[in-house]
């Protein structure tokens, strides 16, 4: 089993930063893929960013030039700096682990954290 545990959510003013972070524990040997994504009220979770063990990463066209991936991969953590924050992207933010080599030589797939608030409001 996997857990993942997010941190860093809150209010913010428009124009603000804000930086998430999520840590991953278990039986993990390695992580492929870490990412995030979002859900506001009313819509479908989207993908806001991911990153690969080897530092590809891919970003939501609604958030290039202004949020940042990163991880440390001997931490299994992701980071996402999120700068120049609008009222749109205030939503609930969750971490995500695919493909998951275990201790055990297994991979397991898609875990998911519990989420973390962001809300970009004056």
């Amino acid at each position: 089993q996997v857990q993942l545990v997010e941190s860093g959510g809150g209010l913010v003013q428009p124009g603000g930063s804000l930086r998430l972070s999520c840590a991953a524990s278990g039986s993990i040997f390695s992580i492929n893929v870490m990412g995030w994504y979002r859900q506001a009220p009313g819509k479908q979770r989207e993908l806001v960013a991911t990153i690969t063990s080897g530092g590809i990463t891919n970003y939501a066209d609604s958030v290039k030039g202004r949020f940042t991936i990163s991880r440390r991969n001997a931490k299994n953590t992701v980071y996402l700096q999120m700068n120049s924050l609008k009222p749109e992207d205030t939503a609930v933010y969750y971490c995500h682990a695919d493909r998951v080599a275990t201790i055990a030589r297994t991979y397991e797939y898609d875990y998911w954290g519990q989420g973390t608030q962001v809300t970009v409001s004056s």
